[in-house]
């Protein structure tokens, strides 16, 4: 039977009530990544999937009965951008595997796993669980290191586990209720958390680089979510990190950049795209700056032609000759 119709909310989320281990299948795999389900009894499957986001966080509550998903070899092969999930135990057991590690979650556990690499989570019975799934480079470390991690279990009763398993939970429990704004600021803590607990547990040198890598990855997540917001400044980038603009421009400087400069090169690759597209031939070259933040065309043919050798209007040119 064909999952109900999702009742949807701002940022990406919804909820789905699914009956059938194929209509599961296909949502889990639209939900994170291309993956085989199976179950011993198909036609008494249920599920329930909760989902929102925020940029390229997802967070997604899972509510099933016993099954196993499977990350193959086959499947991760089709390619795709490679993530890192953390899973949260909140009710039942589950096994998970991956490079020949095996961690058994029981509730309030949880595990970090990669979905470039083939794994399998098995659940005896029902369960439910919260998913947390984003973009490796923002976690801020070495996926190579992470990878040494990966399929092992994280107490939630002590260490650092005890403190990120509750949160990433009450996180889950209101992600979709909240507005974008507190979405974007309990993501990047819930990222911090993470990164927290794995470095502890790598024991990595270095962790405040580790950190500085995270932040920056998130604020070049932020600035590309935004290019068409005119209020996209450095006093907005930071507040929205809860840091100071002394700290980010310090975070730019070391990579050899400025926060200004960033954005500006990122609005004029989207109007290069733009100019190039032969979908958009009707829309005016000044337009086009306008919609990437550039209000006035001179200023825009300034700064296109310092970047590219040639203004806006000989790119657009181009594409009308061929």
């Amino acid at each position: 039977m064909a999952p109900t119709a999702p009742s949807t909310r701002p940022g990406g989320g919804g909820h789905l009530q699914l009956q059938g281990i194929d209509a599961f299948s296909d949502a889990v795999s639209s939900a994170f990544v291309p993956l085989r389900v199976s179950t011993s009894a198909p036609d008494r499957f249920r599920a329930r999937l909760r989902r929102a986001a925020v940029g390229k966080v997802e967070v997604t509550e899972v509510d099933a009965r016993r099954h196993l998903v499977e990350r193959t070899a086959a499947l991760v092969q089709r390619g795709g951008a490679a993530r890192f999930k953390v899973s949260v135990q909140l009710e039942g057991s589950c096994l998970l595997v991956q490079e020949g590690r095996q961690a058994v979650l029981g509730a309030g556990d949880l595990a970090v796993y990669d979905t470039s690499r083939p794994y399998s989570m098995a659940f005896d019975d029902d369960f439910r669980a919260v998913v947390l799934m984003f973009p490796q480079p923002l976690l801020g470390l070495p996926p190579e290191q992470v990878r040494e991690l990966t399929a092992t279990r994280f107490s939630g009763t002590q260490g650092l586990g005890a403190v990120v398993a509750p949160f990433l939970a009450h996180v889950a429990e209101q992600f979709d209720r909240l507005p974008g704004p507190a979405r974007a600021r309990l993501s990047t803590h819930a990222l911090d958390l993470v990164t927290t607990m794995v470095s502890a547990e790598l024991g990595v040198r270095g962790g405040a680089d580790a950190q500085r890598q995270a932040l920056l990855a998130r604020v070049h997540d932020h600035i590309e979510a935004h290019l068409t917001d005119p209020g996209l400044n450095p006093v907005s980038i930071a507040a929205a990190h809860h840091v100071s603009t002394r700290h980010l421009h310090a975070l730019f400087r070391a990579e050899g950049a400025t926060v200004s400069g960033w954005i500006r090169a990122r609005r004029l690759e989207r109007c290069r795209r733009d100019l190039t597209d032969p979908g958009q031939l009707e829309r005016p070259v000044a337009a086009i700056g306008a919609r990437w933040g550039f209000a006035d065309p001179a200023h825009f043919s300034h700064a296109y032609k310092a970047a590219y050798g040639e203004p806006p209007s000989h790119t657009r040119s181009a594409l009308h000759r061929g």
